[in-house]
């Protein structure tokens, strides 16, 4: 490569990074966010209906079920991965998560309209991003298209660790049940006697996900990301996934009044 293209190629990706910094947003992100914000609406619309309402959904149950619900969580850790990269302070937003998550359990212990939501899909956002905060310290976070799957293929082998098996279909093992017997670890990953919660999402394996965002996302800082990604807009997607969080926080209160359940 020469000189001049070695400028050349320095300057698109500076002109990429300015642009990200510039609107502070990546489109691609907010477009696909959006669309798994409303899938998750509709989700939790159908769980509602059939297990809260006891209205007649036999179609709603795996594995349908559990591919639509693993659609929308892999998808939630992995842009939140990438976003690990852009973020000014992942110290603070791994802590923002984390308030807003022992909200979420407080309330749904009062309200008591179903199981307590305990480690959750946003616990796992904020303990994930803490894990991303320290490796970023630390000068050791995964990085590029090879980290990344590596990373895929040990999320993959980790899924059933918190149902006590580790491995894919008939290539799996039983983990020790010794280690499901001990209280306080299901944070980890390990839910112990008698643990129950109606969002469960614990550090392992799900980090692993959001792990293989970060290495992408710190892959394509580096690179710049193309304009196409940057300038992806379809308004109605890119305005819910820029404020996922808050649609999260209140979709499930509207959906059980107009279900009838609260």
């Amino acid at each position: 490569m020469t000189d001049q293209s070695c400028a050349n190629s320095t300057q698109g990706s500076a002109t990429a990074e300015s642009n990200v910094a510039h609107n502070n947003r990546i489109g691609i992100f907010d477009a696909v966010r959006g669309f798994s914000v409303i899938s998750m609406v509709f989700f939790h619309l159908c769980y509602d209906l059939r297990f809260l309402a006891g209205v007649s959904l036999p179609w709603f149950a795996p594995p349908l079920q559990d591919i639509w619900r693993a659609s929308i969580s892999w998808t939630f850790l992995f842009i939140a991965g990438c976003m690990c990269a852009l973020s000014r302070n992942n110290l603070k937003r791994g802590l923002s998560y984390a308030a807003v998550a022992l909200a979420i359990y407080v309330v749904t212990v009062l309200a008591a309209v179903d199981t307590p939501i305990s480690f959750g899909i946003i616990y796992c956002m904020s303990a994930c991003t803490l894990v991303a905060w320290a490796l970023g310290k630390a000068k050791c976070h995964p990085k590029g298209p090879i980290a990344a799957t590596v990373l895929l293929i040990c999320f993959l082998l980790a899924l059933g660790i918190p149902s006590g098996t580790i491995g894919i279909g008939s290539f799996s093992v039983a983990l020790p049940q010794a280690i499901y017997r001990i209280p306080g670890l299901a944070w980890l990953g390990i839910p112990g006697p008698g643990f129950s919660s109606g969002d469960y999402y614990p550090l392992v394996p799900f980090v692993l996900m959001y792990l293989v965002g970060t290495s992408m996302g710190a892959w394509f800082k580096e690179r710049g990301y193309p304009n196409w990604a940057i300038r992806t807009k379809f308004a109605p997607l890119n305005f819910v996934g820029r404020h996922a969080l808050f649609v999260y926080v209140v979709h499930q209160p509207i959906l059980l009044l107009l279900t009838g359940v609260a």
